[in-house]
């Protein structure tokens, strides 16, 4: 079994504070929190906590930004076509791929090769389920681009015979509108 890392084996009260600590003194000041966690009875290198503090830095900045794009998504986007929930499957989907990326960085010291092992047939058991609910999604996707598309042709139809153009022309100009619209629908390769 791998020896785990220095700060992987504090206290989590200890970890808590080291995370608090780094993000006030907005990930520098090592050599100050290397003598505070020294002063706590802790060996720990500044060379180990800059390497931990880079990595909760990542961590952070992956979670504001993804917290940030589902704000927009949620002010920005109508949902007749579940575009939030695509969003949170995108949003996982990162998630899980960030979490594949720091398995296979961590070193044997950090993450047990068994453990590693189960983590990531958990991912991939998560991957499968995240994938189904893509495919299905995109599924509902197409077909609310389709009701959209016709019901905009029906009410075009309609206005045109309604103002006097002879059935042919008013299928005519259903059928632009109804192109018109599948081109401004989001997600359809066009």
């Amino acid at each position: 079994m791998g020896r785990r890392g220095a700060i992987a084996g504090m206290p989590e009260a200890v970890q808590a504070w080291l995370k608090k600590a780094l993000l006030a003194g907005n990930f520098s000041g090592y050599e100050e929190l290397e003598t505070a966690l020294r002063d706590q009875g802790y060996q720990i290198s500044k060379s180990a906590i800059h390497r931990y503090g880079q990595k909760f830095e990542r961590r952070l900045s992956a979670i504001r930004a993804s917290t940030e794009a589902a704000k927009m998504i949620v002010e920005g986007a109508e949902d007749d076509q579940d575009a939030r929930s695509g969003a949170v499957v995108a949003l996982v989907q990162t998630e899980l791929f960030e979490t594949i990326l720091n398995l296979q960085e961590a070193t044997e010291e950090e993450i047990d090769p068994a453990e590693r092992v189960k983590l990531l047939s958990s991912a991939a058991k998560n991957i499968a389920t995240l994938t189904r609910a893509s495919v299905n999604l995109k599924r509902y996707q197409v077909e609310a681009r389709g009701r959209m598309a016709a019901e905009a042709e029906a009410a075009a139809v309609a206005g045109a015979t309604a103002e006097g153009l002879t059935p042919e022309q008013a299928a005519r100009v259903g059928a632009a509108v109804a192109s018109r619209i599948q081109i401004y629908l989001p997600d359809n390769g066009r």
